[in-house]
C-alpha cells in the first residue's frame, strides 16, 4: 500500500509540475530564458522537499523559511536569493490558483534586501583561469596547483585548508577530514582531479625540508618547512588573479562562495552544500542528520563544474 500511495504521489507531482510548465509557457507568456529559470527554481525547492521528507502540498511557512535561510546559509548572494524565492513564490500562487492548496504558504515569505554591496564571485572560466595560470615550472608550482583544485574542490575555509593533514586524507574512499570552526570535524567529499593534483605534488614534497613537528601537514612552504599561513593563500590567490587580468577583489573565501554558487547553479542540493560547506542552519542545527556520506559525495561531484570538465577530459582520452 505504501508503494501504491509512494507512485500515486509522484505522478501527481509530475501532473502538477507540466501543469505548471503550461501555465508559465501559455497565461504567463514568459520568455524562454525566464522559463527555465522558474523551472530551474522550482527543482531547488523539490529537492530540499525530497531530503526534508516534505510533501509539496504539504508545504508550510517554516518549511520555506528554512529553504530561504539555507540559501543565505551557503552565500548565495541577495540578488540571487530574491530571484529564487520570485520563482517558488510563482509556484505556490499557481497552485493556489488552480485549486491544489486552499491557502499561500508564501504570502509571509519576504526576499532578503538587496541594496548592500555583493560578494563577488567568480564565474566557472575565471576559475579555469586562474588555475591554468599556475607555472608549474617552478618549484613550488604544483604544489600552489594542488591548493586551487582543492579550494574549489571542496570549498573549504582558507584555515581549513592550511590546516589539513596528512592523516584527515582519505583519497581511497574519496574523502578528506576537516576540522571547522569551533572544531568541529567533518567529512568533505574530494574530487578525483584534486586527488590527482595533490599526489603529483606530493613528488615535489618529498624533495622539501619539513621541520619534524610539521610533517603532518599537507600543505608546507618549501622554504620555510612548515605549514603555509592564511596571507600566502590570499596573496598566492591575488597574485594569479593579477596574471590573467581579473581586476574582481577576491580571496581565498571567493573560491568558496563560488564553488556553493556553481554548485546550487548547476542543480546540487541546497541540503548538501550546506553539509559540505560544514555549516549550521540559522533555524536549526539538527538538518543535516538523514544525509548520508554517499549520497552528499554524489551531489558535490556530480554537479561541480571542474569535476563535468574533467570527466569529459578522461572520456576524451579514451576515445
Amino acid at each position: 500500500m505504501e508503494i501504491n500511495e509512494k507512485k500515486a504521489k509522484k505522478e501527481q507531482l509530475t501532473q502538477i509540475i507540466n501543469k505548471y510548465a503550461s501555465y508559465l509557457k501559455l497565461e504567463k507568456s514568459l520568455s524562454l530564458n525566464t522559463f527555465d529559470a522558474y523551472m530551474a527554481d522550482l527543482d531547488k525547492l523539490l529537492s530540499f522537499l525530497l531530503l526534508e521528507s516534505v510533501d509539496v502540498l504539504a508545504v508550510s511557512y517554516d518549511d520555506l523559511q528554512r529553504f530561504a535561510a539555507g540559501l543565505h546559509d551557503i552565500g548565495i548572494s541577495p540578488r540571487s536569493q530574491a530571484r529564487i524565492l520570485s520563482g517558488v513564490k510563482s509556484f505556490f500562487h499557481f497552485l493556489v490558483l488552480s485549486d491544489y492548496l486552499e491557502s499561500d504558504p508564501c504570502v509571509l515569505l519576504e526576499a532578503p534586501k538587496i541594496g548592500f554591496k555583493l560578494p563577488e564571485v567568480l564565474t566557472v572560466e575565471e576559475i579555469d583561469q586562474i588555475i591554468a595560470a599556475v607555472d608549474r615550472s617552478k618549484a613550488e608550482g604544483q604544489r600552489n596547483r594542488a591548493i586551487l583544485e582543492t579550494l574549489y574542490s571542496c570549498g573549504l575555509r582558507v584555515s581549513e585548508l592550511t590546516q589539513l593533514k596528512l592523516s584527515d586524507l582519505y583519497f581511497e574512499e574519496g574523502f578528506v577530514k576537516v576540522v571547522g570552526k569551533g572544531d568541529k570535524q567533518r567529512l568533505v567529499p574530494i574530487s578525483p582531479r584534486a586527488i590527482e593534483e595533490i599526489k603529483l605534488y606530493f613528488i615535489d614534497r618529498n624533495q622539501f625540508r619539513i621541520k619534524p613537528e610539521y610533517a603532518d601537514f599537507v600543505f608546507v612552504s618549501k622554504r620555510l618547512g612548515k605549514p603555509l599561513s592564511r596571507i600566502m593563500v590570499f596573496h598566492l590567490i591575488k597574485e594569479l588573479a593579477d596574471v590573467v587580468g581579473i581586476v574582481k577583489n577576491i580571496s581565498p573565501h571567493t573560491f568558496r562562495h563560488s564553488f556553493a554558487t556553481h554548485l546550487l547553479e548547476g542543480g546540487a542540493n541546497l541540503r548538501a552544500i550546506q553539509s559540505m560547506l560544514g555549516h549550521e542552519s540559522i533555524t536549526t542545527t539538527e538538518i543535516y542528520t538523514h544525509i548520508d556520506q554517499r549520497t552528499l559525495r554524489y551531489e558535490i561531484l556530480e554537479h561541480h563544474p571542474r569535476n563535468i570538465k574533467y570527466r569529459r577530459e578522461k572520456q576524451n582520452l579514451f576515445h
